[in-house]
């Protein structure tokens, strides 16, 4: 890990918003839906992801029987949890997340990294919420 990752690492604050989320798989031709629905929701966190063979949207999970009408052809996962790395993250930061990735393999715990502008988000399923959440501080402590 790169010296600017490390003392970030060291820094940065976890977040977690105590939401259920799901990821739901969409056929392509799901992406305009799947944009309404966000853009309907209006909730602090979601994401969409389409790509030439699928449409993946993250949502809170008590919005699922609200919009599971308009999802058809959906496959759902099990229930995930956000934590959040809070704080800007500039795009030529080397090792960040290789370094959490490798941390929480090694505890067990599947990720789904996703990134924004300015922060990166992992998604834990919620079985495993809690050991992440431990091997993220012990990991900052040990920064």
């Amino acid at each position: 890990m790169s010296s600017s990752a490390q003392k970030l690492l060291s820094e940065i604050p976890l977040y977690t918003d105590d939401q259920l989320y799901r990821v739901l798989h969409l056929p392509p031709a799901g992406a305009m839906v799947a944009a309404g629905i966000i853009a309907q929701s209006r909730q602090p966190f979601s994401a969409l992801i389409v790509d030439k063979d699928e449409v993946t949207l993250v949502i809170a999970d008590d919005l699922i029987s609200e919009f599971a009408q308009r999802l058809p052809d959906h496959k759902i996962s099990e229930p995930y949890r956000l934590i959040t790395f809070d704080g800007v993250l500039e795009p030529t930061l080397t090792g960040f997340m290789a370094i959490i990735s490798k941390a929480l393999a090694a505890a067990g715990v599947p990720i789904l990294p996703l990134a924004a502008f300015q922060r990166d988000h992992l998604l834990v399923p919620s079985v495993h919420f809690k050991v992440a959440w431990q091997t993220l501080q012990a990991l900052q402590a040990a920064a």
